[in-house]
Protein backbone atom coordinates (compact mmCIF):
# COMPACT_ATOMS: atom_id res chain seq x y z
CA UNK A 1 0.00 0.00 0.00
CA UNK A 2 1.79 3.41 -0.75
CA UNK A 3 1.59 5.69 1.88
CA UNK A 4 0.35 9.39 1.78
CA UNK A 5 3.45 12.12 1.22
CA UNK A 6 3.27 14.38 4.96
CA UNK A 7 5.15 17.32 6.22
CA UNK A 8 8.33 16.81 8.19
CA UNK A 9 8.67 19.90 10.67
CA UNK A 10 12.10 20.73 12.33
CA UNK A 11 11.05 21.17 16.14
CA UNK A 12 14.56 22.10 17.37
CA UNK A 13 17.44 23.03 15.86
CA UNK A 14 21.02 23.51 17.96
CA UNK A 15 25.01 23.62 17.78
CA UNK A 16 28.09 23.55 19.89
CA UNK A 17 30.22 26.24 19.27
CA UNK A 18 33.04 25.38 16.58
CA UNK A 19 36.57 24.52 17.87
CA UNK A 20 39.86 24.29 16.29
CA UNK A 21 41.09 21.36 15.98
CA UNK A 22 44.31 20.09 17.07
CA UNK A 23 44.67 23.09 19.74
CA UNK A 24 41.14 24.45 19.83
CA UNK A 25 38.19 24.23 22.65
CA UNK A 26 37.40 20.25 21.93
CA UNK A 27 40.85 18.97 21.13
CA UNK A 28 40.63 16.86 24.51
CA UNK A 29 36.96 16.11 24.37
CA UNK A 30 35.63 12.63 22.80
CA UNK A 31 33.18 13.22 20.12
CA UNK A 32 30.62 11.27 21.62
CA UNK A 33 29.88 13.47 24.19
CA UNK A 34 30.17 16.40 21.91
CA UNK A 35 26.83 14.91 20.11
CA UNK A 36 25.59 13.98 23.51
CA UNK A 37 25.46 16.70 24.92
CA UNK A 38 23.53 18.25 21.67
CA UNK A 39 21.11 15.76 21.49
CA UNK A 40 20.39 16.89 24.85
CA UNK A 41 20.29 20.42 24.23
CA UNK A 42 17.89 19.93 21.20
CA UNK A 43 15.43 17.63 23.52
CA UNK A 44 15.85 20.54 26.13
CA UNK A 45 14.01 22.28 23.49
CA UNK A 46 10.64 20.41 22.95
CA UNK A 47 9.81 19.91 26.93
CA UNK A 48 6.80 18.37 26.12
CA UNK A 49 7.78 15.61 23.85
CA UNK A 50 7.63 12.38 25.02
CA UNK A 51 11.24 10.70 24.23
CA UNK A 52 9.74 7.41 24.12
CA UNK A 53 7.82 8.08 20.55
CA UNK A 54 11.48 9.24 19.02
CA UNK A 55 12.35 6.27 16.90
CA UNK A 56 15.60 7.04 15.44
CA UNK A 57 18.67 9.12 16.00
CA UNK A 58 20.53 9.44 11.72
CA UNK A 59 23.86 11.02 13.04
CA UNK A 60 26.10 12.22 9.96
CA UNK A 61 29.72 12.03 10.65
CA UNK A 62 32.57 11.42 7.67
CA UNK A 63 34.77 9.39 9.28
CA UNK A 64 33.54 7.23 11.75
CA UNK A 65 36.31 5.41 13.19
CA UNK A 66 38.67 5.70 16.41
CA UNK A 67 36.45 7.67 18.93
CA UNK A 68 34.12 7.95 16.51
CA UNK A 69 33.93 4.63 15.60
CA UNK A 70 31.41 1.51 17.37
CA UNK A 71 28.20 3.52 15.83
CA UNK A 72 28.44 6.74 17.09
CA UNK A 73 24.95 7.78 16.74
CA UNK A 74 23.92 4.94 19.01
CA UNK A 75 26.44 5.57 21.60
CA UNK A 76 25.42 8.96 22.08
CA UNK A 77 21.96 8.42 21.90
CA UNK A 78 22.26 6.04 24.84
CA UNK A 79 24.75 8.55 26.87
CA UNK A 80 22.44 11.46 26.07
CA UNK A 81 19.76 9.90 28.62
CA UNK A 82 17.30 8.75 25.53
CA UNK A 83 15.45 5.83 25.90
CA UNK A 84 16.98 2.22 24.91
CA UNK A 85 13.75 2.07 22.37
CA UNK A 86 15.47 4.87 20.11
CA UNK A 87 17.65 3.75 17.16
CA UNK A 88 20.84 4.88 15.98
CA UNK A 89 22.56 5.19 12.73
CA UNK A 90 25.73 6.65 12.02
CA UNK A 91 25.51 7.58 8.22
CA UNK A 92 28.32 8.77 5.87
CA UNK A 93 28.46 11.44 3.22
CA UNK A 94 31.99 13.12 3.76
CA UNK A 95 31.18 16.94 3.70
CA UNK A 96 27.29 16.86 3.60
CA UNK A 97 27.37 13.97 5.67
CA UNK A 98 25.07 16.33 8.44
CA UNK A 99 22.51 17.67 5.86
CA UNK A 100 21.80 14.21 4.33
CA UNK A 101 20.87 12.57 7.78
CA UNK A 102 18.38 15.74 8.28
CA UNK A 103 17.27 14.75 4.72
CA UNK A 104 16.84 11.35 6.06
CA UNK A 105 15.01 11.47 9.11
CA UNK A 106 12.61 13.86 7.23
CA UNK A 107 12.03 11.20 4.41
CA UNK A 108 10.97 8.68 7.18
CA UNK A 109 8.31 11.42 8.62
CA UNK A 110 7.58 11.85 5.22
CA UNK A 111 6.26 8.32 4.47
CA UNK A 112 4.46 7.74 7.36
CA UNK A 113 6.92 5.28 8.86
CA UNK A 114 8.08 7.68 11.62
CA UNK A 115 6.34 10.41 14.22
CA UNK A 116 9.94 11.88 15.31
CA UNK A 117 13.28 11.33 14.62
CA UNK A 118 16.60 12.94 15.85
CA UNK A 119 19.25 14.43 12.83
CA UNK A 120 22.57 15.60 13.45
CA UNK A 121 26.34 15.22 12.74
CA UNK A 122 28.96 15.33 15.08
CA UNK A 123 32.93 15.20 13.75
CA UNK A 124 36.39 15.45 15.80
CA UNK A 125 39.40 16.06 13.57
CA UNK A 126 41.56 16.42 16.61
CA UNK A 127 41.18 12.85 17.32
CA UNK A 128 40.30 11.45 14.30
CA UNK A 129 42.17 12.95 10.99
CA UNK A 130 41.14 13.59 7.89
CA UNK A 131 41.57 10.78 5.55
CA UNK A 132 41.42 8.27 9.02
CA UNK A 133 44.06 6.67 10.98
CA UNK A 134 44.41 4.53 7.89
CA UNK A 135 43.57 5.83 4.46
CA UNK A 136 43.44 2.55 2.09
CA UNK A 137 42.55 3.43 -1.93
CA UNK A 138 41.28 0.95 -4.46
CA UNK A 139 44.32 -0.46 -6.15
CA UNK A 140 41.69 0.20 -9.47
CA UNK A 141 41.70 3.75 -8.77
CA UNK A 142 44.74 4.01 -9.84
CA UNK A 143 44.70 1.50 -13.05
CA UNK A 144 42.08 3.44 -15.27
CA UNK A 145 42.86 7.67 -15.38
CA UNK A 146 39.35 8.70 -15.00
CA UNK A 147 39.32 7.52 -11.52
CA UNK A 148 42.53 9.20 -10.33
CA UNK A 149 40.15 12.21 -9.70
CA UNK A 150 38.80 9.44 -6.03
CA UNK A 151 42.50 9.80 -4.71
CA UNK A 152 43.00 13.39 -5.37
CA UNK A 153 43.74 15.69 -2.03
CA UNK A 154 40.78 18.03 -1.85
CA UNK A 155 43.46 21.16 -2.09
CA UNK A 156 44.38 19.49 -5.60
CA UNK A 157 40.74 19.41 -6.73
CA UNK A 158 40.11 23.32 -5.52
CA UNK A 159 43.17 24.08 -7.61
CA UNK A 160 41.62 22.59 -10.56
CA UNK A 161 38.34 24.16 -9.94
CA UNK A 162 40.16 27.63 -9.85
CA UNK A 163 42.30 26.72 -13.24
CA UNK A 164 38.87 25.92 -15.08
CA UNK A 165 36.41 28.43 -13.45
CA UNK A 166 39.39 31.22 -13.69
CA UNK A 167 39.37 32.56 -10.18
CA UNK A 168 42.25 34.22 -9.32
CA UNK A 169 44.25 34.37 -5.57
CA UNK A 170 43.14 37.86 -4.99
CA UNK A 171 39.13 37.32 -5.69
CA UNK A 172 39.72 34.31 -3.28
CA UNK A 173 41.69 36.22 -0.18
CA UNK A 174 39.01 38.53 -0.76
CA UNK A 175 36.56 36.09 -0.25
CA UNK A 176 38.07 34.86 2.90
CA UNK A 177 38.40 38.32 4.44
CA UNK A 178 34.90 38.99 3.79
CA UNK A 179 33.96 35.62 5.78
CA UNK A 180 36.15 36.78 8.86
CA UNK A 181 34.25 39.81 8.62
CA UNK A 182 30.77 38.64 8.55
CA UNK A 183 31.52 35.96 11.43
CA UNK A 184 32.84 38.55 13.63
CA UNK A 185 29.84 41.05 12.51
CA UNK A 186 27.84 38.14 13.65
CA UNK A 187 29.36 37.40 16.81
CA UNK A 188 29.37 40.99 17.99
CA UNK A 189 25.82 41.50 17.11
CA UNK A 190 24.76 38.31 19.07
CA UNK A 191 23.35 36.82 16.25
CA UNK A 192 24.55 32.49 16.85
CA UNK A 193 23.38 32.96 20.55
CA UNK A 194 19.64 31.55 19.53
CA UNK A 195 21.82 28.67 17.90
CA UNK A 196 24.61 27.95 20.19
CA UNK A 197 24.06 25.66 22.62
CA UNK A 198 26.91 26.73 25.59
CA UNK A 199 29.93 23.36 26.39
CA UNK A 200 31.61 23.21 29.38
CA UNK A 201 35.01 22.02 28.53
CA UNK A 202 36.89 20.25 31.15
CA UNK A 203 41.02 20.29 31.33
CA UNK A 204 42.97 17.37 33.10
CA UNK A 205 46.65 17.83 34.05
CA UNK A 206 48.45 16.27 36.52
CA UNK A 207 48.77 18.06 40.18
CA UNK A 208 52.43 18.84 40.31
CA UNK A 209 51.81 18.88 44.31
CA UNK A 210 50.82 15.58 44.54
CA UNK A 211 49.50 12.18 43.02
CA UNK A 212 46.31 13.14 41.76
CA UNK A 213 44.40 15.21 38.62
CA UNK A 214 43.75 18.73 38.13
CA UNK A 215 40.01 19.30 36.81
CA UNK A 216 39.73 22.89 35.19
CA UNK A 217 36.65 24.04 33.29
CA UNK A 218 35.23 26.36 31.61
CA UNK A 219 32.44 27.39 29.46
CA UNK A 220 32.35 27.83 26.02
CA UNK A 221 30.00 29.94 23.91
CA UNK A 222 31.07 31.63 20.91
CA UNK A 223 33.02 30.14 17.60
CA UNK A 224 36.74 29.92 18.05
CA UNK A 225 37.76 30.31 14.06
CA UNK A 226 37.59 34.06 13.01
CA UNK A 227 40.20 36.55 13.30
CA UNK A 228 40.06 39.86 14.04
CA UNK A 229 43.80 40.19 12.63
CA UNK A 230 42.33 39.24 9.23
CA UNK A 231 43.41 41.26 6.18
CA UNK A 232 44.45 41.36 2.87
CA UNK A 233 48.21 41.81 3.28
CA UNK A 234 48.22 38.99 5.34
CA UNK A 235 46.34 36.70 3.30
CA UNK A 236 48.12 37.98 0.30
CA UNK A 237 51.98 36.38 2.26
CA UNK A 238 50.72 33.13 2.32
CA UNK A 239 51.61 30.51 0.18
CA UNK A 240 50.06 28.45 -1.52
CA UNK A 241 50.06 24.88 0.23
CA UNK A 242 49.26 22.13 -2.65
CA UNK A 243 50.37 23.24 -5.70
CA UNK A 244 53.68 25.30 -6.07
CA UNK A 245 52.48 27.93 -8.62
CA UNK A 246 48.76 27.44 -7.37
CA UNK A 247 46.27 29.90 -5.35
CA UNK A 248 44.87 28.04 -2.90
CA UNK A 249 46.64 28.63 0.30
CA UNK A 250 45.40 28.09 4.40
CA UNK A 251 43.89 31.54 4.59
CA UNK A 252 41.66 30.89 1.74
CA UNK A 253 40.30 27.80 2.66
CA UNK A 254 38.61 26.02 5.49
CA UNK A 255 39.40 25.39 9.24
CA UNK A 256 39.81 22.07 9.94
CA UNK A 257 37.69 21.76 12.97
CA UNK A 258 35.67 19.82 15.83
CA UNK A 259 31.77 20.52 16.27
CA UNK A 260 28.62 18.77 16.56
CA UNK A 261 24.75 20.38 15.96
CA UNK A 262 21.37 17.89 16.43
CA UNK A 263 17.68 18.61 14.89
CA UNK A 264 14.60 17.14 16.39
CA UNK A 265 11.91 16.13 13.00
CA UNK A 266 8.34 15.79 13.99
CA UNK A 267 5.07 14.97 11.53
CA UNK A 268 2.40 17.37 11.99
CA UNK A 269 0.46 14.28 14.37
CA UNK A 270 3.24 14.28 16.40
CA UNK A 271 3.49 18.29 16.94
CA UNK A 272 -0.33 18.21 17.95
CA UNK A 273 0.33 15.78 20.33
CA UNK A 274 2.50 16.78 22.00
CA UNK A 275 1.70 20.75 21.50
CA UNK A 276 5.13 21.23 19.85
CA UNK A 277 5.93 24.86 17.81
CA UNK A 278 7.57 23.82 14.60
CA UNK A 279 10.29 26.47 13.62
CA UNK A 280 10.75 25.22 9.78
CA UNK A 281 9.94 22.40 7.48
CA UNK A 282 12.14 20.43 5.60
CA UNK A 283 11.09 20.69 1.85
CA UNK A 284 13.80 19.24 -0.25
CA UNK A 285 16.63 17.70 -0.98
CA UNK A 286 19.12 16.90 -4.00
CA UNK A 287 22.06 15.32 -4.89
CA UNK A 288 24.23 15.24 -7.87
CA UNK A 289 27.96 13.75 -8.77
CA UNK A 290 30.36 15.50 -11.17
CA UNK A 291 33.85 14.62 -11.60
CA UNK A 292 36.19 13.70 -8.11
CA UNK A 293 38.99 16.00 -9.54
CA UNK A 294 37.05 18.99 -9.55
CA UNK A 295 34.24 17.96 -6.90
CA UNK A 296 34.14 21.54 -5.37
CA UNK A 297 31.35 22.28 -8.35
CA UNK A 298 28.99 20.05 -7.24
CA UNK A 299 26.33 22.91 -5.48
CA UNK A 300 26.35 23.63 -9.36
CA UNK A 301 24.26 20.72 -9.79
CA UNK A 302 22.88 19.97 -6.70
CA UNK A 303 20.80 23.84 -6.21
CA UNK A 304 18.90 23.68 -9.50
CA UNK A 305 17.57 20.16 -8.78
CA UNK A 306 16.67 21.23 -4.71
CA UNK A 307 14.70 24.58 -6.47
CA UNK A 308 12.96 22.09 -9.01
CA UNK A 309 11.70 20.20 -6.53
CA UNK A 310 10.68 22.55 -3.93
CA UNK A 311 8.83 24.52 -6.91
CA UNK A 312 10.74 27.77 -6.20
CA UNK A 313 13.50 30.04 -7.64
CA UNK A 314 16.83 31.24 -6.46
CA UNK A 315 15.42 34.84 -5.74
CA UNK A 316 12.66 33.30 -3.37
CA UNK A 317 16.11 31.85 -1.09
CA UNK A 318 16.39 34.44 2.02
CA UNK A 319 19.15 32.95 3.20
CA UNK A 320 22.02 30.44 1.73
CA UNK A 321 24.68 28.74 3.82
CA UNK A 322 27.53 27.59 0.89
CA UNK A 323 30.11 26.05 3.18
CA UNK A 324 32.80 27.29 1.83
CA UNK A 325 35.72 24.31 1.70
CA UNK A 326 37.50 26.85 -0.49
CA UNK A 327 37.03 30.76 -1.68
CA UNK A 328 37.88 28.83 -4.98
CA UNK A 329 35.16 26.34 -5.28
CA UNK A 330 32.00 28.61 -3.39
CA UNK A 331 33.21 31.51 -6.39
CA UNK A 332 33.30 29.06 -8.99
CA UNK A 333 29.79 27.83 -7.71
CA UNK A 334 29.00 31.54 -7.89
CA UNK A 335 29.88 32.61 -10.85
CA UNK A 336 28.59 29.66 -13.03
CA UNK A 337 25.19 29.66 -11.36
CA UNK A 338 24.73 33.08 -12.41
CA UNK A 339 25.92 32.25 -15.80
CA UNK A 340 22.89 30.19 -15.86
CA UNK A 341 20.79 32.64 -14.55
CA UNK A 342 20.48 31.59 -11.25
CA UNK A 343 21.52 34.07 -9.07
CA UNK A 344 21.92 33.25 -5.43
CA UNK A 345 21.88 37.24 -3.96
CA UNK A 346 25.64 37.75 -2.27
CA UNK A 347 24.40 39.38 0.70
CA UNK A 348 21.89 36.01 1.55
CA UNK A 349 24.79 33.79 0.88
CA UNK A 350 26.71 33.19 4.44
CA UNK A 351 25.59 36.07 6.20
CA UNK A 352 27.30 35.44 8.97
CA UNK A 353 30.38 33.65 7.86
CA UNK A 354 31.23 30.71 6.21
CA UNK A 355 33.56 27.98 6.98
CA UNK A 356 36.87 29.85 5.96
CA UNK A 357 36.16 31.96 9.68
CA UNK A 358 34.18 29.86 11.22
CA UNK A 359 35.33 26.11 10.34
CA UNK A 360 34.34 23.26 8.53
CA UNK A 361 33.82 19.80 11.02
CA UNK A 362 33.28 17.89 8.33
CA UNK A 363 30.26 15.05 8.94
CA UNK A 364 28.92 17.80 11.22
CA UNK A 365 28.67 20.77 8.78
CA UNK A 366 25.28 19.93 7.29
CA UNK A 367 23.39 20.04 10.77
CA UNK A 368 25.29 22.75 11.88
CA UNK A 369 24.91 25.33 8.92
CA UNK A 370 21.17 23.61 8.77
CA UNK A 371 20.74 24.99 12.52
CA UNK A 372 22.32 28.63 11.36
CA UNK A 373 19.97 28.95 8.02
CA UNK A 374 16.54 28.14 10.52
CA UNK A 375 17.91 30.79 13.06
CA UNK A 376 18.80 33.24 10.21
CA UNK A 377 15.26 32.71 8.78
CA UNK A 378 13.69 33.37 12.39
CA UNK A 379 15.59 36.26 13.07
CA UNK A 380 14.84 37.74 9.60
CA UNK A 381 11.23 37.04 8.54
CA UNK A 382 13.00 35.41 5.51
CA UNK A 383 11.15 32.64 4.13
CA UNK A 384 13.17 29.81 2.38
CA UNK A 385 16.68 29.36 3.31
CA UNK A 386 19.20 26.62 1.99
CA UNK A 387 21.91 24.40 2.59
CA UNK A 388 24.56 23.42 -0.01
CA UNK A 389 27.99 22.08 -0.27
CA UNK A 390 30.38 20.20 -2.39
CA UNK A 391 31.36 16.70 -1.45
CA UNK A 392 34.51 14.69 -1.25
CA UNK A 393 35.09 11.94 -4.58
CA UNK A 394 32.75 14.01 -6.36
CA UNK A 395 29.34 15.27 -5.52
CA UNK A 396 27.01 17.96 -4.66
CA UNK A 397 23.88 17.93 -2.20
CA UNK A 398 21.20 20.61 -1.70
CA UNK A 399 18.75 21.14 0.89
CA UNK A 400 15.96 23.53 1.50
CA UNK A 401 13.90 24.71 4.77
CA UNK A 402 10.83 26.70 4.57
CA UNK A 403 10.57 29.28 8.38
CA UNK A 404 6.83 28.77 9.63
Amino acid sequence: MTKQVQDAYICAATRLPIGKSGRGYFKNTRPDEMLSRVIQAALAQVPGLDPSVIEDAIIGCSFPEGEQGMNIARVAAVLSGLPNTVGGVTVNRYCASGITALAMAADRIRVGESEVMIAGGVESMSMVPMGGNKPSFPPAIFERDENIGLAYGMGLTAEKVAAQWKVSREAQDEFALESHRRALAAIEGGFFKDEITPFEVKDRQPDLNGDGVVVKSRTVDIDEGPRKDTSMEGLAKLKPVFAAKGSVTAGNSSQTSDGAGALIVASEAAVKRFGLTPLARFVSFAVRGVPPEIMGIGPIEAIPAALKLAGIKAEDLGWVELNEAFAAQSLAVLNDLDSKGIVLDRSKVNPNGGAIALGHPLGATGAIRAASVIHGLRRTGAKYGMVTMCVGAGQGAAGIIERL
